[in-house]
């Protein structure tokens, strides 16, 4: 597992922006993978900021993705899958529901959690014994 942070900076003109900081910050730029119900959004840039130790991220937002409700965008590193941020549009009727709102981010949540312990589990079983 990777001790990478990411940090959000803004969000202005349609992306989110984040700083990546952590180990390695001088060799190349890792490669993220942004999800929006589980589907894969391009245009993910990730350039160099030596005068920070780490890279600047930027994660447009398709104006497709954005609807009524709480949309969810979750930030994670493509080798490992390890989520490093994630974050939350909300927009139209549901402003007026938040119950519902908090719990599409919760249920994303839990979604990564299932699937980083499943990983664990698997990364950590012992060797089966020959019988």
């Amino acid at each position: 597992m990777t001790t990478m942070t990411l940090t959000k900076t803004r969000l202005i003109d349609g992306a989110w922006e984040g700083l990546l900081t952590g180990p390695g910050t001088d060799g190349p730029a890792p490669l993220l993978r942004v999800t929006h119900h589980e589907t894969v959004l391009p245009g993910v840039t990730v350039e160099a900021v030596p005068a920070e130790s780490g890279w600047r991220v930027r994660v447009p937002i398709p104006p497709e993705t954005i609807a009524d409700g709480m949309q969810t965008y979750l930030i994670a590193a493509a080798d490992s899958g390890e989520v490093l941020a994630s974050f939350a549009v909300l927009a139209g009727d549901a402003l007026a529901e938040d119950l519902r709102a908090e719990v599409d981010l919760l249920r994303a949540e839990l979604d990564l959690l299932k699937r980083a312990f499943r990983r664990h589990c698997v990364e950590t079983a012992p060797p089966a014994v020959p019988g």
